[in-house]
């Protein structure tokens, strides 16, 4: 019986150690139905604090771009690494638009109290849900104000600094997401929103682990780059509306030391392969969300824009269920 994680610490599993035998089962704390089901406030994430350092190799301040192969063990240690070293920045540039409690699934800021996509807020009360590639955990924070009892999951360990540093009182574990330390049948419902499907080599391994821990009926919910967007330049002005690589290239986008050692890693998988992906794994589709910009939204992310997002789609949602 592995340790079980409770929430105000952070459980943690390193990659190497972990095992598809994990018997860890989600507790079922008694809560109070009215705070359960009030809903906080959105607020802005506060500038990062945080008081114990991450340990982390020296990297080269500015990697080399390039498209190469990369396989699983180093895809999962290059990104570990990267986001210890980045979350602290990503949370100060992208915490505002986030909230501390809101279910954003995209740059393009749908949110999931309008999207419904893991079913109606009402039906969420009393569930079990895993988030993967939680990061500080906003949408935990979002189902558990739903009455829910979520688990966030994430590879890096600073990410979830992050959600201690917020507060939310449900289970952080750190993990690789596909060697999932727990039962089978854990949990009702699985989402990820960019986390976890984007990095990893064999997107297959995480697609089965989840199928694992989800209950018979259990829906999982993810969203990545719009495959599409992998033939254009990653920028958000007028130059990254030209094709500039085959839609069909699926080398990961790979930035490296001046070793070549992998400091950063993204995969690549036409639409056609996403969907293969989560058939052969044991998965129903039931749909695919590509959400629209929306004229409210005027922020850029990366190569996310206003510009862009009129003309091509930058995310794509897909919405599963295990029979």
């Amino acid at each position: 019986m592995r340790e079980a994680a409770h929430p105000g610490r952070i459980v943690a599993y390193p990659a190497q150690k972990l095992s598809t035998e994990a018997t860890w089962t989600p507790e079922r704390p008694s809560r109070d139905p009215e705070r359960a089901a009030r809903k906080s406030p959105q607020t802005s994430t506060r500038e990062p604090v945080i008081q114990e350092p991450v340990a982390s190799e020296a990297v080269d301040p500015e990697p080399e771009a390039t498209r190469r192969a990369a396989g699983v063990t180093e895809s999962s240690r290059a990104n570990r690494g990267w986001w210890d070293r980045n979350a602290d920045e990503y949370q100060i540039e992208h915490g505002t638009f986030l909230g501390d409690d809101r279910f954003v699934w995209c740059p393009e800021g749908l949110d999931e109290t309008e999207a419904e996509l893991l079913g109606p807020p009402e039906d969420l009360k009393g569930r079990d849900v895993l988030e993967i590639g939680a990061g500080a955990a906003q949408c935990s924070r979002w189902l558990t104000a739903q009455g829910a009892r979520p688990v966030a999951l994430d590879l890096s360990h600073r990410q979830l600094q992050h959600s201690l540093r917020i507060g939310g009182g449900f289970p952080l574990v750190c993990a690789d997401a596909a060697a999932l330390p727990f039962a089978d049948g854990s949990f009702d419902l699985a989402c990820s929103a960019y986390g976890a499907l984007p990095f990893v080599a064999d997107p297959r391994l995480v697609l089965r682990e989840v199928r694992r821990v989800l209950r018979p009926g259990g829906r999982f919910v993810f969203s990545v780059t719009h495959p599409l967007r992998w033939a254009f330049p990653d920028e958000p002005g007028p130059e990254g509306l030209s094709v500039s690589a085959s839609y069909f290239d699926r080398t990961p986008y790979v930035e490296q030391d001046d070793e070549g050692r992998a400091v950063y890693v993204e995969h690549h998988r036409t639409l056609g392969d996403r969907v293969r992906d989560v058939v052969t794994s044991g998965f129903r589709l039931v749909d695919l969300v590509e959400p629209e910009w929306p004229d409210w939204n005027t922020s850029e992310w990366g190569g996310w824009s206003p510009l862009r997002g009129h003309l091509i789609p930058g995310t794509a949602i897909f919405v599963c269920e295990r029979d």
